[in-house]
This record gives structure tokens, sequence and C-alpha cells, in this order.
């Protein structure tokens, strides 16, 4: 409830445990002050002691312990059988008093205030109301009892007139009842929303917190396969092409044949010291830094095919254009994986790598005439430490591209890695 709906209910509070006392007094004043209406001592007499049975009977019934009134949002009485005969003492003496003095109907007219909380039942309420509108009446009328006819049709038309207002009143009183109901169970459900409400927002609060350390989590561990990854391709394929050239080195009485194997352990060593540094960074190739994708898979299929003495050809197919950096590392580390493990298992004489640039794709074919293998019977993560078909294939699937590898047994193997073309941001 309101601020305001508070200290409006704390007034009619008020006005109703000492409004009967002031009209009773202002009545009583009134009266006092016109005693040549009364007829004589004994008439002055009654009117007395009326107003004294008034006082005690409102003193005696706000000492009485009231239960509070549970069909409203007001702190009243509720309507009881004991109320009921209050009113109708109270109606009594009012009506006795306005006969006496027709002044007195200023506390008759308290009736019309509190019969919905003294007087149970909607019947029994109007009928209190009546009972008032009669007093009210025969006082407006000039007081009872009536003298001639004419009297008599004013207190009829006072009579209706009475019972239309009280009737007009009740009705819109119950409309702003009906009201403050709906407005209160309003507040109810929007307070009860509320609460649901900060609720849904703690959880999804926690939640979220969740959800970020779980995403945290997600790119450690991604960021680790992906730094895996990069070492794999860089430094431990550098590492093995130069422990290649070192064994042919060892192996042969030949000088010059020694000395120029000797010059490309060398520069696979100074290559993978810049790719390891340059891992370090940004995990991005050196060669994409001053070649594009397809100078820097041709330059790769030549060194490879040199370094292992197999016919390796590189051919582009369409019209090539400028890829992302993602795209093209992607790219050329699977290249670079795919000829790894050709040199180290297929056995080839003859390898062919394909870049087709197909509209909204861009394809990666890499071709041999190895010894080929079974792709379902080949685990993911060889026990050598590399990372095979399942590391090109996350790298693939992580731009939102995908690997097919087709071999059979005595018949070489084919690899396609198929991936969104997504041009070069300048």
């Amino acid at each position: 409830m309101a601020a305001k709906d508070t200290q409006l209910e704390q007034r009619w509070d008020q006005f109703h445990r000492w409004g009967p006392y002031g009209m009773l007094a202002i009545a009583t004043l009134i009266a006092v002050a016109t005693q040549d209406i009364m007829a004589g001592p004994a008439e002055r007499y009654a009117a007395a002691a009326l107003v004294g049975a008034a006082l005690v009977l409102h003193l005696a019934w706000d000492r009485r312990p009231h239960p509070p009134a549970v069909t409203t949002g007001r702190r009243r009485r509720g309507p009881s059988r004991a109320g009921t005969v209050f009113y109708a003492v109270r109606w009594a003496i009012a009506f006795a008093l306005t006969w006496l003095n027709p002044f007195f109907a200023l506390y008759a007219v308290t009736g019309y205030f509190d019969a919905d909380e003294l007087i149970p039942g909607r019947y029994g309420h109007r009928i209190g109301l009546f009972a008032t509108s009669l007093t009210l009446a025969g006082s407006q009328s000039g007081g009872l009892p009536l003298k001639n006819a004419s009297q008599g049709g004013v207190f009829l038309g006072m009579l209706v007139v009475n019972n239309v207002l009280w009737m007009v009143v009740g009705h819109l009183t119950h409309q702003e009842e009906e009201r403050s109901r709906a407005r209160a169970d309003t507040i109810v459900a929007l307070e009860r929303t509320n609460t649901a409400l900060q609720q849904a927002l703690d959880e999804n609060a926690a939640l979220h917190a969740q959800l970020l350390v779980q995403a945290r989590e997600a790119g450690v561990a991604d960021e680790r396969r992906r730094l895996a990854a990069e070492i794999h391709d860089t430094l431990a394929q550098g590492l093995t092409g130069i422990i290649a050239q070192l064994q042919v080195v060892v192996n042969t009485p030949d000088a010059q044949l020694a000395r120029e194997h000797t010059v490309r352990a060398m520069d696979l060593a100074r290559h993978s010291l810049g790719e390891a540094r340059r891992s370090v960074h940004n995990l991005a190739p050196a060669a994409l830094d001053r070649d594009s994708l397809a100078e820097a898979l041709e330059k790769t299929v030549a060194a490879w095919g040199e370094r292992t003495a197999v016919r390796a050809d590189f051919t582009v197919t369409g019209t090539a254009e400028p890829l992302h950096g993602e795209v093209s590392a992607t790219l050329l580390r699977i290249a670079e994986e795919a000829l790894a493990n050709t040199a180290r298992h297929a056995g080839a004489t003859r390898v062919g790598v394909t870049l087709s640039f197909m509209g909204d794709e861009v394809v990666l074919d890499i071709r041999d005439d190895g010894r080929g293998f079974d792709p379902l019977r080949l685990p993911e993560h060889s026990s050598a430490g590399g990372f095979g078909l399942g590391g090109m294939r996350a790298r693939a699937e992580r731009i939102a591209g995908s690997l097919t590898v087709e071999s059979e047994p005595g018949y070489g193997a084919a690899l396609s890695a198929r991936v969104p073309l997504v041009r070069h941001d300048r």
C-alpha cells in the first residue's frame, strides 16, 4: 500500500473513532442554543439523559476489543451481531434525540458512515441505512412527529432523496473498494513477479559466470592444441629434416655431397628457428609474411621435393585471390603435415599438390602414389608424437571447413581440405 493510501486509512480510522463524539457535541450545543424548540423541562432532562446514554454507549464500544475487517484493506471493525446491536441502540438514541430536537440529526447522520462495518449481510446493511434515512428525513421535514399532510409530503420526499443519495454513494463506494482490492491484488502479483524475476536474474548471473569459466577453459585447451600443432608442424618437421640431412652426411664418403646436405641442414635449422620465433609471437607461418598462399605452397612443395628426392608438382586452378591470414595459415599447415606424413610413411615416387579457387571455397588436394593405407584403422595421434589426420581435420574444422581422405593399401592416397573462401581484410 502506498504512503498516501496509508495516510488516508489512518484519517478514516480517526474519523470513525472520534467523529461520533464530535457530531454529538455539536448537536448538543445547537440543541442547547435552541431550547425553545423543546416543549419543557421534561424533554430537556430526557435529552440530557439520552446524550449521557450515547456517551456511555460509545465509550463502552470503543473499549471493547474488535476483530479487524477481512474484506477490505482498511483497518476497521468487522461486521458482527454485537455491531448490529450497537448500531440499533445508537439509532434508537439518535431517533429519540431527533424527536426531541431536529438538530440532533447531526448525530444521527453517523449511521451513514459505519453501517457496512457494523451490520453483517447486504440486506442488513441496507435496513440500517434506511432506518438512518428515516431519522434524517424527519429532521429535514421540520421534526417529528409529523403535524400535517404537507409536512408528511415533505417527509416522504426527503426520505426518497436520502435513500437515493445513500444508494448512489454506496454504489460508488463499492466500486472504489473493488478497485482498491484489484490494485492490492495487482501489487501482490507484481511483487511475486519481481521476486521471481530477481531469482531468475541471479540464476542467469551465476550461469553466465559459469559459462565464462567454461569458455575460458575451452579457449585455453584450444590454444594449447593449436600451439602443439604449430610446434609439430614447424619445429618437429624441421628437426626431422635436419636429422635426415645429417644422416646422409654421416653415411656418405662424398665430401661434396656431405657439404650440400650440411648446408641444407643449416638452412632447415635457420628456418625452424625463425618459425619458432614466429610461433612465440603469433603462431603464423613465416612464409606467409612475404608470399601469398599459392606462392608459399609452391616453394614449400619444391623444397620438400628437393629434400626428399621425390617428384613433387604444384598446380593452381581458378583465379587466385588474397585470403584471410587464418585461412592461408590453416591450408599451409595442412599441406606441410600431409607432405611430412607422405615422406615418413608413404614411400611415394610422385606427389601432386593442387590449390583450387572455386567461387566461395578454397580446396587443397594432395595426392601420392605411395603404399596407401586404411583410413579407418589409423589412430588420430601417432606414437611418434605427430597429430596426423586428426590434427589436419581439426585445423580445417576450426575455420568451418572439412577434410576428406581417400586411400587403399597399395593404391596411394588422396587428401582434400575444403574451407570457406574468406578474403584478406585490407
